[in-house]
């Protein structure tokens, strides 16, 4: 079964508020908002959700 996150497990991607690059340690779903929440290395005690992350562009 695919799942239908954007992002995966160690993918590097942009916090679209300051730009800066992060990784990702873990993606949930969260059931009640429909949506899927991340979680990165660099702060592991905040969470994202996905329009806040944008794909890294080389």
């Amino acid at each position: 079964m695919k799942s239908k996150n954007k992002f995966q497990e160690n993918e590097k991607v942009t916090l679209k508020v300051t730009g800066e690059t992060v990784t990702i340690s873990k993606f949930s779903y969260v059931p009640n908002m429909k949506r899927y929440s991340y979680t990165i290395k660099e702060n592991p005690q905040t969470f994202y959700f996905e329009e806040e992350l944008a794909q890294l562009t080389t």
